[in-house]
């Protein structure tokens, strides 16, 4: 990050970030100066709304839109998301593990400056927030919420792009550097310790400023940040930390139905959700769009040739009386058999291939619009439950899988699973819950675990043979681009 003064985005309605300029040097036309800004707590109000809004709009390609594409790029490195065709070329490279290791690469630049992006945005905030008129309430909030962006930029960068968070050791790797003020010049990696000091040292400032209180589900309460820091412990294997937090967390949220799981996962105002990017029905991001790449009905290439399908094996351990199963179409490809949902569709084009998605709905052929998802209450009952399990609390953990997997499922039987029986237990619910919303690949790499791929539906051809990647790879680790080693002299490159 070359010494820049970071320009605070006043995202409206008609922002689209230029494909042709640096997103963090060049102020748009729609923003406004810090000075102004900050003369009250209502403009302040607009710059953090200018933050969420960030978080899905459409940056140097239409493939970079915002967190819904980061989701996209974990998943299909992964082995739970299939691609089942290479329609347009889109994330070809990813499953295939060529485009992270590729410095030069559009989506290793989008995914550095997109996180950095975020983290410039709230450091103007707090620089500045304190100086603004308007109540305190008004002020506590704006900056609360700007500490648990610069935290929840900083872990995503530091999981990415650095080796993983090793228990027990000192962890004197190589992480991220940490950006902490508004005006900075480019630094030396900071260890990844010293960023998981900072992301939880974040939080706790988040939570010390943050109520329950808050205008929409795209923004930041308590809850959320709870949310946040039991997903950061248990990445840390802080597992006491992990479990408390997300209980806190779920409190207050009530689990979807069976009948809204097929309610198409778009729309935040679900009771189950807790954090998701809330889009207007006049936003349209059109082929820049989560829904544009995962859905089962955008009228896109991507989607009318290479739908996203599960992982065959992992729909295996699907029970039938599990109401999830529905999610995904293990006919779609058989004529006689296949799902009346998708045959209603009016256009013949889209290639329908076994087990495809039927979880993500945009909100019509012709609209991408939907609102994506960033935390759900599912996830904090399974990271109670895998945490309490991983610290040897097997009545507990058994106990919370329960009340969640027979919501699913009202025919699930209390496990009687210990150890690491009930801990795959776990996760194999897990994979199934979080499917496709950025989850998987977090996962295997903060367990240790090589990619594999075998004994599933993945095409050979797609992934070029890619079925396996050790656990003990340098692959894990993202290249750094090579606009900010160029910028930044003090900069270290991962090993290939």
């Amino acid at each position: 990050m070359k010494k820049i003064k970071y320009s605070l985005f006043i995202l409206l309605t008609s922002f689209l970030v230029s494909c042709d300029e640096d997103f963090l040097n060049t102020l748009p036309t729609d923003a406004v100066s810090e000075e102004l800004v900050f003369v009250n707590t209502s403009n302040a109000w607009a710059a953090l709304n200018g933050i969420h809004r960030s978080m899905y709009v459409r940056y140097d390609s239409q493939g970079q839109p915002g967190e819904g594409g980061v989701m996209m790029y974990r998943e299909i490195m992964a082995d739970d998301v299939v691609m089942t065709g290479q329609a347009g070329n889109w994330h070809v490279g990813n499953s295939r593990w060529l485009t992270h290791m590729n410095e030069n690469a559009a989506d290793v630049r989008f995914v550095w400056r997109f996180y950095y992006l975020i983290i410039a945005n709230a450091n103007m905030i707090i620089a500045n927030i304190d100086d603004a008129e308007g109540p305190q309430r008004d002020k506590d909030e704006i900056k609360g919420q700007a500490y648990a962006y610069r935290a929840w930029g900083h872990w995503n960068l530091v999981q990415i792009f650095a080796e993983r968070f090793n228990p027990g050791t000192e962890n004197t790797q190589l992480g991220v550097p940490l950006a902490l003020e508004p005006i900075t010049e480019g630094g030396a990696r900071n260890t990844v310790a010293e960023v998981y000091e900072q992301v939880h040292a974040d939080l706790d400032m988040a939570l010390s400023l943050l109520t329950e209180r808050r205008n929409f589900k795209s923004h930041f309460n308590d809850a959320v940040v709870r949310g946040l820091k039991a997903r950061v412990a248990l990445s840390q294997s802080n597992f006491p930390l992990a479990a408390q937090l997300a209980n806190q967390a779920r409190q207050g949220y009530t689990l979807m139905s069976p009948a809204q799981l097929y309610d198409g996962f778009n729309d935040v105002g679900n009771p189950e959700w807790m954090w998701g990017s809330a889009q207007q029905d006049d936003q349209q991001t059109f082929f820049a769009s989560f829904f544009a790449y995962m859905s089962l009905n955008f009228n896109s290439t991507v989607i009318r040739g290479n739908p996203k399908a599960i992982n065959s094996a992992l729909y295996a351990q699907i029970p039938d009386s599990d109401a999830r199963k529905g999610l995904w179409d293990p006919n779609a490809g058989t004529p006689s058999l296949r799902d009346p949902f998708i045959d209603e569709m009016t256009l013949n084009t889209f290639v329908k291939i076994n087990y495809m998605n039927r979880k993500f709905l945009a909100q019509a052929n012709a609209s991408s619009v939907g609102d994506v998802p960033y935390m759900r209450a599912a996830e904090m009952y399974l990271i109670e439950a895998e945490a309490l399990a991983r610290s040897g609390q097997n009545s507990a953990a058994q106990d919370v899988l329960f009340s969640f997997v027979s919501v699913r499922n009202p025919q699930y039987v209390k496990s009687t699973n210990t150890g690491e029986a009930l801990i795959n237990e776990i996760m194999i619910q897990r994979r199934i819950e979080l499917w496709g919303e950025g989850f998987r690949w977090y996962d295997l790499k903060r367990l240790n675990l090589p990619l594999d791929r075998t004994g599933a539906n993945h095409s050979s051809i797609i992934i070029n043979n890619v079925f396996q990647v050790p656990a003990s790879s340098n692959e894990w680790q993202w290249r750094i681009p090579i606009s900010e080693l160029n910028a930044n002299p003090l900069m270290v490159q991962n090993p290939s």
